[in-house]
């Protein structure tokens, strides 16, 4: 079951995300940090295995990274660490729920279709490697 993270939680978690993600796109602890602290947000993390941070204001809810070691893949980490984001985004009045997403990034497309997520938009070489991103949305009233 995934718990409610804090502040305190950023030095883990900054470890994951370098676990999780290439050197150029790794948050450190005070970007996380800084992250958990901007209205609206909230974290959800699963045994360290993996974290999701989110936020949600004024009717729209985002994902802000969700990151799982790489030995928890394929595990339905990511899927139980998105349902949970999803159910506090609706607890907090949220209709609406966005993401960006490396369009070479298979796995995380795949999850995010599968969670009802569709593309309304593209971010051309949107990322450190140059690949583009893909933003997604998903209705929260069916969450």
């Amino acid at each position: 079951m995934p718990a409610p993270l804090s502040a305190g939680d950023a030095p883990a978690l900054a470890a994951l995300h370098a676990a999780a993600f290439p050197p150029a796109e790794a948050w450190g602890a005070d970007a996380i940090s800084l992250m958990l602290g901007l209205e609206g947000a909230y974290g959800f993390g699963l045994d360290g295995q993996g974290f999701i941070l989110a936020r949600a204001v004024a009717g729209e809810a985002e994902i802000l990274t969700l990151a799982v070691a790489p030995e928890a893949r394929r595990r339905g980490v990511a899927g139980a660490l998105l349902r949970a984001a999803m159910m506090e985004a609706q607890y907090r009045d949220a209709l609406v729920m966005f993401l960006e997403v490396s369009a070479d990034n298979t796995a995380a497309r795949g999850l995010y279709s599968h969670a009802g997520f569709a593309q309304v938009g593209l971010r051309r070489r949107y990322y450190a490697d140059g690949s583009d991103a893909l933003v997604l949305s998903r209705p929260l009233s069916a969450a």
